[in-house]
């Protein structure tokens, strides 16, 4: 008998740790077995855009992790229209920009994280305005305390795999700083409850 959640969670892990050779294998393997599951292409599919653009991949996998829970449907749809965009379907790239640039501030290449935390209240919830602008908007972060508050932050909120980003990116900055070492046991805390639920 096939374990499910645990071959999912090892796929999971593969994929967060960026084997995604491993993590496609597994995704696969999960998609054979359980052929009416919808989730499991769409993983595979992470995989696919990881080994290429890694912070893309990243992003789409955080989003989806968070959104299937409150809306399978919606969630894939989402990650269908992202990634035929970003496959050269200009008009649709054009689209989702459109819909981006609407439901945020402005659509720049970047947002001061003081600006940032002014979404996050006018949307009312750190995960809703990240997701607005995780597509389109880096978050400019000025300063050390910005830095913590901001991956403490992503970690509360399920977005673990661009938080271990964030860390492994500014790790040569800090890497001397306790307050790295914190964050990541917590990203393994979390990534630990995860993988027994």
């Amino acid at each position: 008998m096939i374990n499910e959640n645990k071959l999912l969670n090892e796929a999971n892990n593969y994929f967060l740790e960026k084997s995604y050779d491993k993590a496609l294998f597994l995704y696969s393997q999960l998609s054979s077995f359980f052929p009416k599951n919808r989730e499991y292409p769409i993983f595979a599919l992470f995989c696919d855009i990881a080994s290429e653009d890694e912070e893309k991949g990243h992003s789409l996998f955080d989003y989806f992790s968070v959104a299937k829970n409150e809306n399978l449907d919606t969630a894939i749809a989402y990650v269908e229209d992202t990634v035929n965009a970003y496959d050269g379907d200009v008009d649709k790239m054009m689209h989702i920009l459109e819909e981006l640039t609407n439901s945020t501030v402005e659509s720049l290449d970047a947002i001061r994280y003081e600006d940032f935390k002014t979404l996050i209240e006018s949307r009312g919830s750190f995960r809703i305005a990240f997701e607005d602008i995780m597509f389109s908007t880096k978050v400019a972060i000025e300063t050390k305390e910005d830095f913590f508050d901001f991956v403490t932050k992503l970690i509360d909120n399920d977005f673990n795999s661009t938080a271990y980003s964030y860390l492994d990116g500014f790790n040569e900055y800090f890497s001397y700083d306790s307050k790295i070492e914190e964050l990541y046991k917590k990203l393994e805390e979390k990534k630990i409850a995860t993988d027994h639920k």
